[in-house]
């Protein structure tokens, strides 16, 4: 019953989700250049505690295996149900904080409002992870800043879970991934906790990164 909700995004069901870890922060420009050895960042001026971005679903894959070569720990990009989860942290409203959204809470592109709220800041770039409040789960920036690529691949309706399991574990039948969350360059309406964006597995782009799971 949200405002511009997508038929994609639908129809909401239980899943059961084993405990899982997540990034407090999405992956930085900092940590990207110390485990891959460069910055493949548009926004490098933006600075190491900035979301790395211009990465792609196969780069984070290659990001996630090194990181578990390197420490030992099973590493790997959340489903789409533990991101969704992580990002609700116990709320059903289109947003963890509440029905709207402003960009004093996220950074998305302020000249676009959402559900009657006021038009804001446009920052027309990323901003440094953990700069507005975290949910009540503790993770910031699970609203804007960077899509964040999932493991997920893309499915045309958000029943592909099946009854009671993970969505991450399905067969794939669409070569594209998913990607949640909205980014810097997006208006209100994508950052919801519920929207859903597709790209194919090698593409790049200056609004969307990733953070792990564990």
């Amino acid at each position: 019953s949200e405002p511009d909700r997508s038929g994609s995004e639908g129809p909401p069901h239980r899943v059961d989700i084993a405990r899982f870890a997540l990034g407090q922060f999405e992956v930085t420009q900092g940590q990207w250049k110390a485990l891959m050895g460069r910055n493949p960042s548009t926004f490098k001026g933006c600075g190491d505690r900035c979301p790395v971005e211009q990465v792609s679903w196969e780069d984070a894959q290659a990001f996630v295996q090194k990181l578990r070569e390197k420490t030992g720990q099973p590493y790997r990009l959340p489903s789409e149900a533990e991101w969704e989860h992580a990002a609700r942290a116990g709320t059903s409203t289109p947003f963890h904080t509440g029905t709207v959204i402003t960009t004093s809470q996220a950074n998305f592109d302020g000249n676009y409002t959402y559900n009657g709220s006021a038009r804001g800041e446009y920052r027309q770039q990323t901003v440094p992870v953990g700069r507005f409040k975290a949910n009540r789960f503790g993770l910031s920036d699970m609203h804007g800043n960077v899509w964040e690529w999932v493991e997920d691949c893309w499915h045309e309706t958000y029943a592909h879970a099946g009854a009671g399991s993970d969505p991450w574990v399905q067969p794939c039948t669409d070569p594209r991934r998913v990607l949640r969350g909205g980014s810097w360059v997006n208006g209100p309406r994508s950052l919801r906790s519920a929207g859903r964006g597709k790209d194919v597995p090698d593409a790049r782009g200056d609004d969307a990164g990733f953070r792990v799971a564990r």
